[in-house]
């Protein structure tokens, strides 16, 4: 199939989407905790892999490790040119008779704060300790096969996904490893 991607076979790559496209989403998700911001970075993620078919990562006849870091990476962009935006419309003049939206506010990430504070951890960590969480602790890939869609030794990222670990830990506060079981279960994302 993926000999067909690089032709060009759009049959293929829909079966590719087909494949893979609810992981890629529950990271985009996890990543964003917007059913819409999710969608979105979904949606540019196989546009890139399509647009980049010849430079996706084969691990084991699979490119999920490559769509999972494209995920990652398209959310960073999403979320830098959401902050330039966001500084624009602040040097904006605020309108006259501007209407009170403040009662329409999506608490859904109150009722959850350790939710919101792991995502915001992750956020805080270096883009390659967020790639290594996502890959072995979200994913469950293998050391072996999370070395191969990175393109390091698997003893590099057993080092890295110990030092990650580490750093979320501390950033949450917490002695300690973080809880990789919570997450791997939907507690956190």
């Amino acid at each position: 199939m993926l000999d067909r991607i690089h032709d060009g076979d759009a049959d293929a790559f829909g079966a590719l989407f087909d494949l893979h496209h609810e992981r890629v989403f529950r990271q985009a998700l996890r990543l964003t905790s917007s059913v819409h911001d999710a969608e979105d970075v979904t949606a540019v993620v196989f546009l890139e892999a399509w647009r980049r078919r010849d430079a996706m990562r084969v691990v084991n006849g699979s490119v999920i490790g490559w769509l999972l870091v494209t995920a990652n990476n398209v959310h960073r962009n999403h979320l830098r040119s959401s902050r330039r935006y966001r500084e624009a419309l602040g040097h904006l003049p605020p309108p006259e008779n501007a209407p009170d939206h403040s009662g329409v506010v999506d608490d859904r990430l109150d009722t959850d704060a350790r939710r919101a504070s792991v995502r915001a951890a992750l956020a805080r960590l270096p883009k390659r300790d967020q790639d290594i969480i996502t890959l072995c602790v979200f994913e469950e890939l293998s050391t072996t096969d999370a070395a191969e869609a990175l393109g390091v030794a698997p003893g590099t990222v057993k080092s890295r996904l110990s030092r990650a670990k580490a750093h979320l830990a501390e950033l949450l506060g917490e002695d300690g490893a973080a809880d990789t079981n919570d997450r791997k279960n939907g507690g956190e994302r």
